[in-house]
């Protein structure tokens, strides 16, 4: 009997052990969430204030650690908003509690957000190209005029992801389309997956997709996430076309960065491969000619990329309102090319959950002042006041990167540091700082996700294929991070400051 008291004490011991080890970024996160709670309030930080610095302690430690899946962890910080904002003093007046009705209201404000309709009419974009495989016609089309040297076959996979970047507003999504034909390159060429080469292509097409994250607005959530702030904390907007103007060519020349870097650490077994060209044509002649569908949809893509390019220039209407319209004709019968119940499988929701709850974290820190309190830490910690732009550039965008490490989603690490960073240089008495300009430009970094698999979801698809190893994709990362760092620093002295940003 004492025996099998024991073994049942053991299992329960190792079942609890078991769960401990599972759910430790979790309690990490509960425990800073706790101490930040018991600590005594600061001088210049109110009640309220304090409250949210540990839901957003909170939230870091999870999204770093991964603890919780994004969309569960955007309802549970959402939940702890609610509750610790509700029971707090007001601010301005500290005799009233804000109430748990006004602190959820707070906890959901980022759900009535533009860029939050800019960013789920994007995914139904994507998907549509998922469900008619236009993006898949594109990339081969594309793939199929390289020809057969190793060199152009990697020239070709950056021109992919460059093009779609311009057509596919998801990340993801044009991971998606593109790794399998990577994919299908590889064997079909008879490649040996484990070959330099087949490394070679995968980590060239993971990284193309990141770098042009930067080059366009709409190619990515995160970028919508500064937007979102930026609207809120700086009245202003960034135009489509701004951004292309202030992002292409530093995307353009990292790209050329890009191939020079990976021929040169990686390069290919052999200059050439036999019958590349013959493999994607017949590809593209499995696809067969193109559909109405994807007629439809290209035609409606060239007309939005027009309207967003245009933005501001021939017409008011800004990108958030162009691509909802263009995502409304996607199921209108006899023009649409796909219906409710097709789409919504290829939605990720939680990316949607997470962009809204983390908009509405950053508001919270805003309107409690815990943003501003925080921000006056940083600038006296750093020494920012006596430093001219190009160096608080230089420092803000090192930390961006040194984070960034941490997180497995760009989108959870803007919707963490932007508003800091606004607060930050809001703060800065450096004279002549462009606060909206710098914000742009330091949006830009938080895309830099090159040294870690792990730092994105393109990174995590391309991992996922075993074509590469961990190392390969690291020791090339770190050399296109400090690529992309000094490139940064002599755009933020040239181009960028001569057009008033830095």
């Amino acid at each position: 009997m004492d025996q099998a008291v024991a073994a049942r004490q053991l299992d329960a011991q190792k079942v609890r052990h078991g769960w401990i080890s599972d759910n430790w970024g979790l309690l990490l996160g509960a425990a800073v969430l706790a101490a930040i709670l018991l600590l005594p309030t600061p001088p210049g930080l109110s009640v309220a204030g304090q409250r949210m610095l540990a839901v957003f302690g909170f939230a870091v430690i999870v999204w770093m650690t991964d603890a919780l899946d994004y969309a569960v962890s955007a309802v549970v910080i959402a939940a702890l908003m609610a509750l610790f904002l509700g029971i707090s003093p007001n601010v301005a007046n500290p005799k009233v509690l804000i109430g748990t009705v006004q602190g959820l209201t707070t906890a959901i404000s980022g759900f009535g957000n533009t860029a939050l309709t800019l960013v789920a009419a994007a995914l139904f974009l994507a998907a549509a190209m998922t469900v008619t495989r236009l993006d898949r016609r594109i990339a081969l089309i594309v793939l199929s005029g390289v020809g057969t040297r190793t060199s152009r076959i990697v020239m070709g996979a950056i021109v992919v992801s460059t093009v779609l970047a311009l057509l596919v507003p998801s990340a993801t999504a044009r991971a998606a389309a593109v790794i399998p034909i990577i994919m299908g390159i590889i064997v079909a060429f008879g490649v040996d997956q484990k070959s330099r080469f087949a490394g070679l292509l995968m980590i060239t097409t993971v990284q193309a997709v990141s770098i042009w994250n930067v080059g366009i607005k709409t190619a990515a959530a995160q970028n919508m996430v500064a937007i979102g702030f930026i609207q809120k904390m700086l009245g202003h907007d960034i135009t489509w076309l701004s951004w292309l103007v202030a992002a292409g060519p530093f995307a353009v020349l990292m790209s050329v960065g890009l191939y020079l870097v990976m021929m040169t650490m990686m390069p290919p077994e052999a200059k050439e491969i036999p019958g590349g060209k013959a493999t994607v044509e017949k590809a593209l002649n499995e696809l067969g000619p193109m559909t109405g569908k994807e007629g439809r949809l290209l035609a409606l893509s060239l007309i939005l990329l027009g309207f967003w390019s245009t933005e501001g220039v021939l017409h008011p209407l800004d990108s958030s309102t162009t691509t909802t319209i263009a995502v409304a004709l996607l199921f209108l019968p006899g023009i649409g090319v796909m219906d409710w119940k097709t789409a919504n499988p290829l939605i990720p929701w939680g990316t949607i959950v997470l962009f809204g709850v983390g908009i509405s974290l950053g508001t919270a820190l805003l309107q409690t002042q815990a943003a501003q309190w925080l921000a006056n830490l940083i600038v006296d910690g750093f020494g920012l006041n006596q430093l001219p732009a190009l160096a608080i550039l230089a420092v803000m965008a090192a930390f961006l990167i040194v984070v960034h490490l941490g997180f497995a989603s760009a989108t959870a690490l803007a919707s963490s540091l932007i508003p800091i960073v606004i607060a930050v240089l809001q703060k800065v008495q450096s004279p002549g700082i462009n606060v909206l300009g710098m914000t742009l430009v330091l949006q830009f970094v938080v895309s830099f996700g090159f040294i870690l698999p792990v730092n994105s979801p393109q990174g995590m698809v391309g991992y996922g294929t075993g074509t590469f190893a961990a190392r390969d994709f690291i020791r090339t990362g770190i050399v296109l991070t400090l690529l992309a760092y000094l490139l940064t620093l002599l755009f933020g002295a040239t181009y960028w400051h001569w057009l008033g940003y830095v």
